[in-house]
C-alpha cells in the first residue's frame, strides 16, 4: 500500500500461482511496474502473458499470492477504476456504429464524448472519419483493433492494459499506433502490454519481462535484456537464449 508520501506501483504481483487442473499457468510471479512506466512483457504462446492479465483483471481467480492495482487489492472494482484495457481478440457489438460504441465507452468510462477528441485521435490511427457512421460488423479486423484502440486512448486512464495491441494492424497502422501509444508519456500515463513483437516492445518500453512456462525469467530494461544474453545487438536472439535456458525446479 502507499505510505501516504511515495504512491504504490501501478501494478504489483507478489507470488502469484494459477493452476488449471495439472497445469500450472502461472508459478511464483512476482512483479512491480511504476506509475509512469512503459512495460512490455513477451512470451511464446501459450507461455502465460494472457493469464496474468485475466488475473490481473479479476476475470478468473488466483491460487495463491496477491495483486495489487496503485495499492488497492485487484479483488475490489474500485482497483478498476483507472485503467482501460484492449483484450487480444477485441470484438466491439456488431450492431453499434463506431460513434455509438465509443459513446459507450466514454459512458463506462465516465468521461464526456467528445467528438472533436475522437477525430484526432481517429486521424492518428489512420482511421476513416466516415467509419464512425458505419456499423462494427462492416469494419475490417485491422480497423476494428483500431477502434479498441482509439477508445483505450480516449479514455485518457492512468493506466493502459493492452494484449497485442497490435494485431491485426498493416505496417503503416502499426507505425502509426506507435506514434499515438508513445505520446501517452506526456500525460504521464502507465502502459503494460504484452507482445509478439520484440521490436515494438524495445521501441516503447522501459523495460520489459519475459514469461515462459509461466515464470518471469527475466525484467529489465531492453539493453540489459541483449547484455545479459551473450551480448547480442539483437533481441529476437536474446529472447532465444533465454528461453532456452532450463527451467529452475
Amino acid at each position: 500500500m502507499t505510505d501516504g508520501l511515495t504512491e504504490a506501483p501501478a501494478l504489483r504481483f507478489m507470488h502469484v500461482a494459477k493452476r488449471y487442473g495439472n497445469s500450472s499457468a502461472l508459478v511464483d510471479f512476482s512483479l512491480d511496474v511504476a506509475p509512469g512506466e512503459f512495460f512490455g512483457l513477451v512470451g511464446v504462446n501459450g507461455a502465460g502473458k494472457t493469464t496474468l492479465l485475466k488475473c490481473l483483471l479479476d476475470f478468473c481467480s488466483i491460487d495463491a499470492g496477491a495483486i495489487e492495482i496503485f495499492g488497492v487489492p485487484h479483488r475490489r472494482t474500485r482497483s478498476r477504476s483507472r485503467l482501460a484495457f484492449l483484450p487480444e481478440r477485441f470484438s466491439p457489438p456488431y450492431y453499434l456504429t463506431g460513434r455509438d460504441f465509443l459513446r459507450y465507452m466514454a459512458r463506462l468510462h465516465g468521461y464526456p464524448y467528445d467528438e472533436e477528441a475522437t477525430r484526432r485521435v481517429f486521424e492518428g490511427l489512420d482511421l476513416e472519419i466516415a467509419a464512425l457512421d458505419k456499423a462494427a460488423r462492416s469494419y475490417s479486423k485491422g480497423m476494428t483493433q483500431k477502434l479498441g484502440l482509439a477508445a483505450c486512448l480516449l479514455s485518457a486512464k492512468d493506466l493502459q492494459i493492452l494484449d497485442e495491441p497490435a494485431s491485426g494492424l498493416d505496417p503503416k497502422a502499426r507505425a502509426l499506433f506507435k506514434r499515438q501509444v508513445a505520446g501517452l508519456r506526456n500525460g504521464q500515463r502507465t502502459v503494460f502490454f504484452s507482445s509478439h513483437a520484440l521490436g515494438d516492445v524495445e521501441q516503447l518500453c522501459d523495460r520489459l519481462g519475459v514469461v515462459h512456462e509461466g515464470r518471469l525469467r527475466f525484467v529489465g530494461t531492453p539493453a540489459d535484456f541483449k547484455r545479459a544474453y551473450g551480448g547480442t545487438p539483437d533481441l529476437e536472439q536474446a529472447f532465444l537464449a533465454c528461453i532456452a535456458e532450463p527451467t529452475a525446479a
